[in-house]
């Protein structure tokens, strides 16, 4: 059997946006607080988030969406994280969210800090996972993310890939994964957003840079530390937590691919930071 179950999901039409696909999984009950949970780059939102879909459902109603240019979400001309903040905001209205958290985990962290910047009187609290306030902080990082964005238009069109392939293999095999049908689910998945699209939000995300704005962060926050990250170094995460007023720090011995290959370690501590987050909203706007 599978670790967890795939939630079926739909296509949702956000007005004056497009159309993407989501998830709404009920909670316990019909006023259990709302989740909305933010994918990573060259994910989707099931894919990001199913091991943790059914252990929050315990607590929250969660749901889960598509970003623009991955999987079947909204289809633009351009990428930035800007539209994707929009695009949460119009889920969050078209499905009646009241008072949600927004969690986000890597990209989606990213974009989560950005829903509360542009739309704060939507959401109640964040859980970041894997995130960061800004990237470019070395000249590496500077030179990789300002040449992605041009060197993968070379891709555009192309929607399948060995190396993805290769790494949704993989990711089915670390979770012993035996059914044929959520091996081939994982796989579309994965082959349901091109190279080109990862390269061009990778491009976008070095432009990433929220770091003036996290003091005045208003809603309960909780930061999921990865702390065995290679991709987002843990001092970063850290000092991300310290400039955000009340963030709770919930730190696990993990690397930047554990929503899904260690999820036995992520989906715990995740569930945790929410069940906080959830018991402390409205305590910083009274």
């Amino acid at each position: 059997m599978p670790y967890a179950q795939i939630p079926a999901g739909e296509m949702l039409t956000l007005p004056g946006r497009g159309e993407t696909f989501v998830t709404d999984t009920p909670g316990p009950h019909m006023d259990a607080p709302a989740i909305l949970l933010l994918h990573a780059v060259g994910t989707t939102g099931r894919l990001s988030w199913y091991p943790a879909i059914g252990p929050l459902s315990k607590r929250f109603r969660v749901v889960t969406m598509d970003q623009r240019w991955h999987g079947r979400g909204i289809k633009s001309e351009e990428f930035s994280l800007i539209d994707c903040a929009d695009d949460a905001a119009a889920v969050i209205e078209v499905l009646g969210l009241r008072d949600p958290i927004v969690g986000g985990y890597s990209m989606g962290s990213m974009i989560a800090q950005r829903v509360w910047r542009q739309h704060p009187w939507l959401i109640e609290g964040l859980v970041l996972a894997a995130t960061t306030d800004r990237f470019r902080n070395s000249p590496w990082e500077h030179g990789f993310h300002s040449t992605l964005g041009a060197a993968m238009q070379g891709l555009r069109g192309v929607s399948r890939s060995r190396t993805l392939t290769h790494a949704a293999r993989r990711t089915i095999e670390a979770l012993d994964l035996s059914s044929n049908d959520i091996h081939e689910w994982a796989l579309n998945e994965m082959r349901s957003t091109s190279p080109w699209a990862v390269g061009q939000a990778v491009a976008a995300l070095g432009r990433h840079h929220t770091r003036p704005w996290l003091s005045q962060i208003d809603v309960p926050t909780a930061v999921v530390v990865t702390q065995h990250d290679k991709v987002i170094p843990p001092a970063r995460q850290y000092a991300l937590a310290r400039r955000i007023p009340g963030a709770t720090v919930h730190d696990i011995p993990a690397g930047h691919a554990c929503c899904v290959l260690e999820s036995e370690i992520f989906v715990p501590a995740f569930v945790e930071a929410a069940i906080t987050v959830a018991a402390r909203k409205g305590e910083l706007r009274r």
